[in-house]
């Protein structure tokens, strides 16, 4: 004999069906994604805003570990609600020209990143303050006719080449790691040896050594840049007062890179909560209390 569900059973599953349905969907409601990449700025700033939004707001944060190129489609189709590491106007310019009428800008996180070539700053401005003076003999002499790179693929390095052609330098420009960077400065420092890297901000070796960049004057290198936060469209208006929270979180450069370089030495969630427990007013501010 075939069985067939009662009908006063069908009546009360679909209701059910329905409940569970939408709870399922309000659980999601309840859960915004970010989009990071391993960086350390990005690491510090988008763990930071996790944490208060989870202690600040009705909502859990889950950070999704993705390329950049990821994050930007990601956001634009709605898969990410958002990424906290937007650099503008130029870095990202071939991505945003993509999708930029896809996604929102919440502003500025931090201002005056910027790429170039660094000095330490025992290193006497009067014999070295531009790139251009690096084709003066003795300055060659004394770096030993060596500029330190970064990875052979990074934006930096493409543009560190342009640059050793477009100011003629006779210069070998050292492909490397970011880490083997940030080894030969370390070495350099420790004797006071004279030194050039290819470099960025904010990065944590700002926060631990005194350094400069040299002046760019053919502006090979770029120009300093904002890093924003951006939100999938839609994403004020599902979350009006975390959107209005990122709004207002900016951060000073010299704060982030000391936070960064504090984060190296022991972990980002002691740095974090250093950072929110030394600056509550700022926060208090960020959160609109």
């Amino acid at each position: 004999m075939r069985f067939s569900m009662p009908r006063f059973v069908k009546l009360i599953a679909l209701p059910l069906a329905l409940v569970f349905s939408a709870g399922t969907a309000q659980a999601a409601d309840k859960t915004i994604t970010f989009g990071w990449t391993a960086w350390s700025d990005a690491e510090f700033v988008t763990k930071l805003a996790k944490k208060l939004i989870e202690e600040n707001y009705d909502y859990d944060v889950k950070l999704q570990l993705s390329s950049i190129g990821v994050q930007y489609q990601g956001v634009a189709g709605g898969d990410l609600d958002g990424m906290l590491m937007a650099w503008l106007p130029s870095t990202h310019e071939n991505y945003w020209n993509k999708v930029g009428d896809k996604v929102e800008s919440l502003g500025p996180l931090y201002e005056g990143a910027k790429l170039g070539w660094v000095v330490p700053d025992y290193i006497p401005e009067g014999q070295l303050s531009s790139i251009e003076d690096l084709k003066k003999p003795e300055v060659k002499e004394k770096l030993g006719g060596n500029i330190q790179g970064i990875d052979p693929g990074a934006g930096l390095m493409q543009l560190s080449e342009k640059t050793v052609e477009g100011y003629d330098l006779d210069y070998n420009l050292q492909s490397a790691s970011g880490a083997a960077m940030t080894a030969a400065l370390s070495r350099a420092a420790k004797n006071e040896e004279w030194v050039v890297v290819t470099g960025w901000t904010p990065h944590w070796m700002f926060g631990r050594w005194d350094l400069r960049f040299l002046d760019d004057p053919k502006g090979t290198l770029g120009e300093a840049e904002h890093i924003d936060a951006v939100v999938r469209q839609g994403f004020k208006e599902d979350y009006p007062k975390v959107a209005g929270f990122l709004t207002r979180m900016h951060l000073p450069l010299e704060e982030l890179q000391a936070a960064m370089n504090e984060a190296q030495e022991t972990s980002y969630e002691e740095a974090i909560d250093n950072y929110v427990a030394d600056h509550q007013d700022r926060i208090n501010e960020w959160l609109d209390k």
